[in-house]
């Protein structure tokens, strides 16, 4: 297989990239007075801009031949159909089909998995709907009020995300905790104040046998049991996620309550599975419902839409833009909304997890960088913490910044003022300040010639830094589904032009493993394995003051 930098395409927007690296993004705005009509696209529900993206009508369109070469459409249709393009585990990739709204059937070796989906979301219904209305009853005969989810990575980050989106639509009929860290310090401020007889846990792992959850899950049961006095208690208080019912059966839940998935959905993309059942259980069935139409949405765009209008494929094309041609190695999350504060975390793991890797499908090391470190932080909190950073240092990180048009609660001004800030910061970020600038505003405020030249290149800002915009109608259980399904669909975009695997996590494999082995050395002095000095010397430093 050739290497991506064989492209013509390729090889263009390397010439490209050359001759725009001396180009203001103040000049290509000044010269073409359609830029945000040219380069900006609607779906419903979403507004985005990118047209103070360093790009001009030559990059977009060899960008687009890019896509074309990469053959994008043809990739989407094996996704979308089935075909185990997760080549490295010899799975198929179809979070797509646990929203499919169509009821069109989606084979996978003969077997259609929509049928599978929807009885699993029936399962789910009738489940949430009897929690919720007080029939399912703990050990001592009262219905539940705390609902405690146990999970690692994409069995919490994704469901954590969306009920901290949309908790202003809870009915408070239930409270929802999670529980991710083995650090024992989350699981006991999680538990504290909790009532066991009115607590259900909702342990998630597919294999059952994740090291950091089951042990959470170990732990819960041991609070449990030391109020609730019988072992039966385990089956009115535990339900799962998982595919090992004979570690579910083992740890004493019973077979109707453990929810299914499936090897063609990565944890990362699986909060549209029963992974979510905290979000159902949290907001109703019928929200998240409303979460997997907003994403079906988006699931729609993304394959009928011609590729200039292709939200998500152009979201993918810019950041390889910016990274693999520009050397921009990093990218921000700015939420202009609160309810989305979790978001830079979740697409942290969505992209970096996805794309964080450096060998191309045919095993040989790329001579690209790949995917950007992805950080960042409410628009408002982050604007009085790190954006003196992106407005003057010498290091340019590009900009995902998301606000919406209506806010879930409606306080006074807030949302205006909010909103101001929002196009305030990628104005300046994309215009900056210069000498001319400065020297008249500080002339205007009477600061003399010697004061003026002292603080001139302090208060200079070079401008130039490249944002995309977002506008969401609303932060609601649609609003949440497109934007998560927008990027999902732009990081599997940016995998395929990259020629990276994006469904397996190698390196977060490894780690497990060395976990696991150097876990049976903590416990046990009669185990040791070769390590190097390093790693030698903390542990002996560890076992010998451990309390």
């Amino acid at each position: 297989m050739s290497c991506r930098t064989e492209l013509s395409s390729w090889q263009a927007l390397e010439k490209s990239a050359a001759a725009l690296q001396s180009t203001h993004l103040k000049a290509l705005f000044a010269a073409d007075a359609e830029r945000f009509a040219k380069f900006s696209c609607q779906i419903p529900g979403v507004l985005f801009d990118y047209s103070k993206q360093l790009v001009n009508d030559q990059v977009v369109a060899q960008l687009l031949q890019l896509a074309k070469e990469c053959d994008i459409a043809g990739w989407r249709n094996r996704m979308f159909s089935g075909e185990k393009i997760n080549f490295t585990e010899n799975r198929a990739v179809l979070h797509v089909a646990l929203r499919d709204r169509s009821g069109r059937a989606t084979m996978v070796d003969g077997v259609n998995v929509t049928a599978q989906v929807n009885t699993e979301l029936e399962k789910i219904k009738r489940f949430t709907e009897q929690v919720r209305s007080g029939n399912w009853l703990g050990y001592s005969g009262k219905a539940m009020t705390d609902v405690v989810a146990i999970g690692v990575g994409g069995s919490n980050l994704g469901p954590q995300m969306v009920t901290e989106a949309l908790k202003s639509y809870a009915d408070n009929t239930l409270r929802v905790h999670y529980v991710s860290n083995v650090d024992g310090v989350q699981l006991s401020h999680a538990l504290q104040g909790l009532n066991p007889e009115t607590t259900l846990f909702v342990v998630s792992s597919k294999t059952f046998t994740t090291s950091e959850t089951m042990t959470n899950a170990r732990s819960a049961v041991e609070w449990l049991l030391a109020a609730a006095q019988q072992q039966t208690a385990i089956a009115k208080h535990f339900v799962a996620v998982s595919t090992n019912l004979e570690k579910t059966r083992a740890f004493g839940i019973e077979d109707e309550n453990v929810f299914t998935m499936w090897d063609w959905v990565g944890g990362r993309f699986s909060l549209w599975s029963a992974i979510g059942l905290p979000i159902a259980l949290y907001l109703g069935f019928d929200a998240f419902i409303a979460v997997l139409e907003g994403a079906f949405e988006v699931d729609e765009h993304f394959c009928q839409a011609e590729d200039a209008q292709n939200i998500p494929l152009l979201m993918a094309l810019l950041s390889v833009w910016n990274t693999s041609f520009l050397g921009h190695t990093a990218q921000a999350i700015l939420p202009y909304d609160q309810a989305l504060h979790m978001l830079p975390a979740y697409l942290q793991q969505g992209e970096m997890e996805s794309n964080g890797k450096s060998v191309a499908f045919d095993g040989q090391t790329v001579p690209y960088t790949t995917v950007p470190l992805i950080w960042g932080m409410t628009g408002i909190n982050g604007q009085h913490a790190f954006y003196q950073y992106l407005h003057q240092g010498n290091n340019i990180v590009p900009a995902d910044f998301i606000a919406s048009l209506e806010p879930q609660i409606k306080v006074g001004q807030h949302h205006d003022i909010l909103l101001s800030n929002f196009f305030a910061q990628t104005e300046a970020m994309m215009a900056g300040v210069d000498a001319e600038a400065v020297t008249k505003d500080l002339t205007a405020k009477g600061k003399s010639a010697d004061e003026i030249a002292e603080l001139l290149a302090h208060k200079i800002h070079q401008g130039n830094r490249p944002t995309s915009s977002f506008i969401l109608d609303k932060v609601d259980a649609k609003g949440v589904g497109r934007l998560v399904a927008l990027y999902e669909h732009k990081i599997f975009c940016q995998g395929i032009i990259l020629q990276i695997c994006s469904f397996d996590q190698w390196g977060v494999e490894l780690g497990k493993g060395l976990a696991s082995a150097i876990e049976k050395e903590l416990f046990d002095d009669a185990v040791t394995n070769p390590h190097d000095s390093s790693t030698a010397g903390l542990i002996a430093y560890y076992k010998a003051r451990r309390q």
